[in-house]
């Protein structure tokens, strides 16, 4: 009988105690959600940087392989072989460059920061060569005095001399190329932004009613100056065009573009924006804007959008 008294005494000790304790359990529980919700912001945070810097690592990664192709470009039509020399160098630094940033993780701030510099030193140097081609431009406007004198000495004696009038010919082609890769427009700064239906700038494919393509047309003296058409056609991550309104030519064939806007340009640098609508309902995934003018390409960007 003894031992069953001592059990009752344990057990309603033990109920006592649970009560006592039963504010304090319920003021740790409440703690531990309270953290729980800071922990589940804090993360979608993160997420939501970690994309952010994935979109600035496209965005940089666009902008070297832009930069690699100017180079090449201006490699193929320069017959001066130390010019041409330095121009592949720059372009092999630059490829190099994009390789390190393709095997760079988006999380990794300092190399990214290193990079960004680095593609500010590379935009640097293609802007002195193009300088270079403004230059190389001014005297070509003498030899295409010389071009037209001698064009009209060979007319004069092409009896007499028809190998002078070949020659002639040749420096005619030669310098017609120099001219048209120099009067080429090109698109920096480029940007793709997708709205909201308020304007403001969206985060998820839900939520877009249109896309903002910014850019700069930059500084080419060499170019025709007067009214252009730029058009952007923006990519879905199928690969089909969005909003489809038209068609453009592009190396010896018809493709579909998006929206276009005339400007009017005037040798100088020029900021614009092409608005594209949107009047479907979007998946998540990258959306890839290319710029067209003239019948070339001058320039791409990207956005990412959240499902």
């Amino acid at each position: 009988m003894k031992k069953e008294t001592l059990f009752a005494l344990f057990v309603l000790a033990a109920c006592v105690s649970c009560r006592n304790n039963a504010p304090q359990q319920d003021a740790l529980q409440a703690r531990a959600d309270s953290l729980a919700a800071v922990d589940s912001m804090r993360q979608k945070e993160m997420d939501e940087m970690r994309q952010l810097a994935e979109m600035d690592r496209l965005e940089m990664e666009n902008q070297y392989e832009e930069f690699a192709l100017q180079y090449e470009r201006m490699k193929q039509n320069v017959h001066d072989e130390d010019l041409a020399a330095k121009l592949d160098a720059e372009k092999k630094k630059t490829e190099s460059l994009l390789e390190e940033l393709r095997q760079t993780k988006a999380t990794s701030t300092q190399e990214i920061m290193r990079l960004k510099k680095e593609l500010e030193t590379v935009r640097e140097v293609l802007q002195d060569y193009i300088r270079q081609v403004d230059q190389l431009q001014q005297a070509n406007v003498t030899l295409q005095g010389e071009r037209d004198q001698a064009r009209a000495e060979a007319e004069r004696t092409r009896q007499e001399n028809t190998g002078l009038a070949e020659k002639n010919k040749e420096i005619s082609k030669k310098l017609d190329k120099t001219v048209a890769v120099a009067a080429q427009l090109n698109a920096t700064s480029i940007s793709v932004t997708p709205l909201k239906k308020n304007g403001k700038e969206a985060k998820k494919s839900k939520d877009v009613k249109g896309f903002n393509v910014g850019f700069t047309i930059a500084r080419n003296p060499s170019a025709r100056t007067g009214n252009r058409a730029v058009y952007v056609r923006l990519m879905k991550p199928n690969q089909s065009v969005l909003n489809a309104s038209g068609t453009l030519h592009y190396e010896n064939r018809t493709i579909d573009y998006s929206a276009v806007r005339s400007v009017e340009y005037g040798g100088e640098e020029l900021r614009c924006t092409v608005h594209v609508p949107v009047g479907e309902f979007l998946t998540g995934g990258t959306y890839r804007a290319f710029i067209f003018c003239d019948g070339k390409m001058i320039g791409s960007g990207s956005a990412v959008l959240e499902k």
